[in-house]
């Protein structure tokens, strides 16, 4: 379940570059209600991307937005409840993990679902069966 964090230079601070996605990875475990499982949480990858700020838009025009996106399988954060929760604590770690003056209404959460079966680790798609058969056999 890809994390993607895509943030202009400068307003992550250091520490929070390196730590936003172990943060993250934790916030989606948690909203999941499978914290603690290692099957579910080895799914978890990420990538942060770091941008020249004159690159990073809303709008139209140049401003300091940090995206957060979630790529996950329809079975993943099923209810808009737990999704709610997800975008919250999100919210929150970015706010933990900026410069101050980032405002929280430059921080934007965007959660995508893959189509059952569209879904695949290590070459092989998997049905949302077969992702939570790993996870109960994990848990």
């Amino acid at each position: 379940m890809p994390i993607t964090v895509t943030a202009p230079r400068g307003v992550l601070t250091p520490a929070g570059e390196r730590e936003i996605l172990p943060q993250l990875t934790v916030a989606l475990t948690e909203a999941s209600g499978l914290a603690g499982n290692p099957g579910f949480t080895s799914m978890v990858g990420g990538t942060v991307h770091i941008l020249a700020p004159e690159h990073v838009y809303a709008g139209g025009a140049n401003r300091p937005v940090v995206m957060v996106e979630l790529k996950l399988p329809d079975i993943g954060l099923p209810t808009a409840e737990a999704r709610a929760t997800f975008i919250r604590a999100a919210t929150d770690i970015v706010e933990r993990l900026t410069v101050d003056g980032h405002h929280n209404d430059d921080t934007w959460i965007n959660i995508l679902n893959a189509r059952d079966g569209a879904w695949g680790i290590g070459g092989k798609a998997l049905a949302n069966a077969d992702l939570a058969a790993a996870i109960t056999a994990a848990a």
